[in-house]
């Protein structure tokens, strides 16, 4: 019974990842449909003419949304895994946390 309770924050930031992944996934994704003319009329009709060529619009913004998110999420998950959150729970960190140890902090046996 001397276990920890996890709480409500740590149990979701599995679903924070996610959702800030799939912002930025949408971003791309909308801007990929800006950029290539998707809204235009003059690629509508190609499309519905069969003459347009190549990936359509819509197409290359799934592509490049999936692929934003899936790159998101793996560098936000990465990032997350450099720190080891049991070292810092009950110090007050004064230093940046990816810098090594000064010499004057580790004891005097070392």
């Amino acid at each position: 019974m001397s276990e920890k309770k996890v709480e409500r924050r740590e149990l979701l930031r599995p679903l924070h990842l996610l959702g800030i992944a799939l912002a930025c996934g949408v971003f791309a994704a909308a801007v990929t449909l800006v950029s290539t003319g998707a809204f235009t009329s003059r690629v509508n009709a190609m499309i519905a003419n069969g003459t347009y060529e190549g990936l359509t619009p819509v197409g290359l913004g799934l592509v490049v949304g999936g692929g934003a998110f899936i790159v998101t999420l793996l560098i936000m998950s990465m990032l997350i895994l450099a720190v080891d959150p049991r070292q810092y729970d009950e110090a007050t960190v004064e230093r940046p946390v990816l810098y090594d140890e000064d010499p004057e902090d580790k004891p005097a046996g070392d």
